[in-house]
């Protein structure tokens, strides 16, 4: 849990020195696919606007990427998200963690609009869409706006694997899951 809290600080102090100018210097011409090792503002017709570093005229780097309600403020490497990283969606839905080719995976924290909130590991297969309930994989805490709390392996998006669900009321139900389902209590 410490180390998941940790990756989320550093995250977010990643995330925040992106706000900082740059320490490349500023991006020149008009030509963005020119421009390399600079910092440098990127709007095209569509209403998408990257503020950031370029590598060989992609994204490279730290940056910040918005479109329609989104906003993406993190690490880039050759024009994919990957790195540490923070993703607002519009609906207000925040992912705050690791990214690999333009995709949360790895160790990060997703934080629902309804309060809900997950702290774990990811698969996630689309990076522009909010969580589709199948994405969290591996090891991690669930804990739900009402206070319930699960903790443990996830296949899917669902529990499955050794856990422990922990009621507001006191029950604890713990064992083995399967697809959602206490298959094995303890």
């Amino acid at each position: 849990m410490k180390k998941l809290l940790a990756i989320l600080v550093l995250g977010l102090l990643v995330c925040g020195l992106v706000q900082a100018e740059s320490s490349l210097p500023k991006c020149k011409g008009k030509k963005v696919n020119k421009w390399s090792n600079c910092h440098g503002t990127k709007e095209s017709l569509y209403g998408h606007k990257y503020v950031g570093e370029f590598l060989n005229g992609e994204f490279h780097g730290q940056g910040m990427f918005t479109h329609k309600g989104r906003k993406y403020v993190g690490q880039y490497k050759n024009h994919k998200r990957h790195g540490q990283g923070t993703y607002t969606y519009a609906n207000g839905d925040k992912y705050v963690g690791e990214w690999k080719e333009h995709k949360y995976y790895g160790k990060g924290t997703y934080i629902y609009l309804n309060g809900d909130q997950y702290i774990g590991e990811w698969k996630k297969n689309k990076y522009h869409t909010p969580d589709n309930l199948s994405e969290r994989d591996g090891y991690g805490t669930y804990t739900y706006a009402n206070g319930d709390k699960y903790v443990g392996e996830w296949q899917k998006g669902k529990k499955h694997g050794q856990g422990i669900f922990t009621y507001i009321s006191g029950k604890i139900e713990e064992g083995i899951w399967k697809k959602d389902t206490l298959v094995a209590p303890k």
